[in-house]
Formats: structure tokens, sequence, C-alpha cells
């Protein structure tokens, strides 16, 4: 191309209109909303091992103020809503503590699982996160998925920064909603009532605002 044409170019670039940006349900309809962050000695969450050798650390998990805190350093974990759900939007913010290099921080949202963990399905949290993966079903068997390869752009900001993340489960369709748009769906959960939570893989992370808005009639319990 020669000079006036890239002139041209360029400037259709710079008056091309930005990707849409879709506010989080929490923005659009902030009514009906219940607050679940854990009670200062962690009221209404479990936290339960998903790696044997995982320490029995207090202080793994803590309520700092209007932040609760993982500290990364004991162990492969999650902490558990002890209320199971049916269908809803859980909604929650988080930030990695940058460290020297490039780390791949590691963490993750959880919803529907069941109390023992037999089934549990995951959004990821880290780098290029949002997609889905656990273990589902087949012929009543347990058998994992995973939704990395279908994700739909990478709008994970870096570590230091807050994420927006919201997962919504409705009937047999799970899909994860981060930082302006929806970026994983899987539509075979078998699991219609169970838990949501937050894990704990080794990376110190903060979590706020954590909501839940019921889908079906009737509030939150």
């Amino acid at each position: 191309m020669n000079f006036w044409t890239n002139s041209i170019f360029a400037a259709a670039l710079l008056a091309a209109p930005a990707a849409a940006q879709q506010p989080s349900l929490f923005e659009r309809e902030p009514q009906g909303w219940v607050d679940v962050m854990p009670g200062t000695k962690l009221e209404g969450w479990t936290r339960l091992k998903i790696k044997s050798e995982a320490e029995d650390s207090a202080r793994q998990w803590q309520r700092n103020g209007e932040i609760l805190l993982c500290g990364g350093d004991g162990g492969h974990d999650w902490i558990r809503y002890d209320t199971p759900l049916e269908d809803f939007v859980f909604h929650a913010e988080y930030r990695f503590t940058p460290l020297e290099g490039n780390p791949r921080y590691n963490s993750g949202v959880f919803v529907r699982n069941t109390a023992d963990y037999s089934r549990w399905y995951q959004a990821q949290v880290g780098p290029a996160g949002g997609f889905l993966f656990g273990v589902g079903e087949e012929n009543g068997e347990p058998k994992r998925f995973n939704t990395r390869d279908q994700l739909k752009g990478d709008r994970t900001k870096p570590a230091g920064e807050w994420n927006v993340i919201e997962v919504t489960a409705r009937g047999p369709v799970l899909s994860v909603w981060l930082n302006g748009a929806v970026v994983s769906e899987w539509d075979q959960c078998p699991v219609r009532r169970g838990h949501i939570g937050l894990e704990g893989e080794g990376f110190r992370i903060e979590f706020r605002n954590l909501k839940v808005k019921r889908l079906a009639s009737g509030p939150v319990q």
C-alpha cells in the first residue's frame, strides 16, 4: 500500500468501534442478590481438601474486612458454600498477588459441585482463564470434560488487577462471563443442585463481592 492508502487504512482502524462490552448481570440487575461472603470465622462455608496432602492450615483461608484471602500455602483445597443451589448466577471478583517471573497463576470458581466432590465443575481462574472443566457423567459414570479449546478469547487481567467473573447455572447449561463477555459454555451438567466454591492451588489470591442471584423463584436460603 502507498502512503495515502496506509493513512486511510490507519484512520479506519482508529475510527472502528471497540469490541462490544457486556456489563455484568450484577451491574445490569443490581436487585435480588444475596451476599455469600464467609463470616469472620468462615461461617457458612467449609474448607475441604482436594489433595490428601493439603495442610490442616487455618491460615489458608481468612476473612479480612471485605476481602476473603487464600494464602496459597496450605495445599490444594477448596472452600465450599454449605447451602446447595439450583439455578443461579455466582458473581465474584478476584486478583492474584503478583510474583516475579511468569508464574502460571492458578485458582478456580466452582458451581454445582456435589458435597463429596465426586462431581465438580470449575471455571478456571488464571492466565487464559474462564473455560469450564471438571467431572461430568456418561451413562452414570464419571467422565472428565474440558472446554479450553472452545474459549472465546483471553479476557484475564494481569496479576495485581481485579477481575470480575460470573458463572451461570441454568438447567444443564453452565456459562462463564469474564470481564465484559461470555467466554465459555457447557450444556451437559448432570447435577442440577450443588455447591458453589473457591479453589486454593498454591497462589495467594483475594476474593471480594461474592454474590448469588437465584434464577428460580424464591429467595436464596
